[in-house]
């Protein structure tokens, strides 16, 4: 990747890795699916009434609102409510980079080396670590809905490599369409009515700043550039960059949050990023 596109990747990663603390304070009054909802319909609208619909098939619309929609920011919202630190969360959903890896092994035949399958062992006794050491801000089963969440942000990234070079702001704005219905009816199923109509009336103007955050920085601003570098450049090379959001994360989360940074969380991030760095280096050593 040229300077450029790296320096882009850059800032896609401090959006996404700081967003984690705009989530926890959106968290405060609003439902996490009816959070999720909210973004993804200010996502859409006004854009596809402006933008033409992508020539792509509708099937790739579909399976990346419902994948980064609903699987991706409806189960890391409901994570994040009580089940997992912010900071935490953004360290563990980038296991991503290896599911996004396998994904492409099996779908689109690239081989995985041997360096790759010890960074993914690596990788891996990182989660391990933090499954041992779960607490009442961490939960086994908010550890596991984040690594759902990651496998949802693979998936839609596979989509995107599908696609090819396309508008990417119209792309984000049509599939968030499909992203809107399963979070309605989740935010329906499990927050229940009355819980949605607190969170619209009482959601103060700090709340729907975090709302617009999320629609314009995060998803509009972060994930075009995320995707736009995805239609360029292999997986493989964009992907691990995504190692530098629970650098940033984890810090905003202790500066902002006062997110406590025990042991186990610092020998968890080392694992999880050591892992990647490995899989970053052997994707240059590869196409050198």
């Amino acid at each position: 990747m040229p300077l450029r596109h790296q320096l882009l990747a850059l800032l896609v990663a401090f959006i996404w890795g700081t967003n984690f603390v705009f989530i926890e304070i959106g968290l405060r009054e609003l439902p996490p699916f009816l959070f999720a909802c909210l973004r993804f319909i200010l996502v859409a609208i006004p854009l596809v009434f402006i933008l033409p619909r992508p020539n792509v098939p509708w099937w790739q619309l579909i399976s990346y609102g419902v994948l980064i929609g609903f699987g991706q920011f409806g189960l890391l919202f409901w994570a994040i409510q009580d089940n997992i630190t912010p900071g935490l969360a953004s360290l563990v959903v980038q296991i991503q980079v290896f599911f996004t890896i396998l994904l492409a092994s099996f779908l689109f035949s690239e081989t995985i080396r041997r360096p790759q399958w010890i960074a993914l062992a690596i990788s891996f006794s990182g989660l391990l670590l933090i499954a041992l050491f779960t607490d009442g801000d961490t939960t086994l089963p908010g550890l596991g809905v984040v690594m759902i969440a990651a496998m949802s942000w693979a998936g839609g990234n596979l989509v995107v490599k599908r696609a090819g070079r396309i508008n990417f702001i119209a792309f984000i704005a049509w599939s968030a369409l499909f992203s809107i219905p399963p979070l309605a009816l989740m935010s329906l199923y499990s927050e229940g009515w009355p819980a949605i109509q607190q969170g619209l009336t009482q959601a103060g103007w700090i709340s729907w700043s975090v709302v617009l955050w999320q629609t314009i920085g995060n998803t509009l601003i972060g994930y075009g550039l995320w995707n736009m570098l995805l239609s360029q450049h292999k997986a493989s090379e964009v992907t691990p960059w995504a190692l530098m959001v629970p650098v940033f994360g984890m810090i905003a989360s202790a500066l902002a949050l006062s997110e406590p940074m025990p042991w186990w969380k610092w020998v968890a991030a080392i694992l999880i990023m050591a892992g990647l760095i490995i899989n970053l280096k052997t994707s240059r050593i590869k196409k050198a």
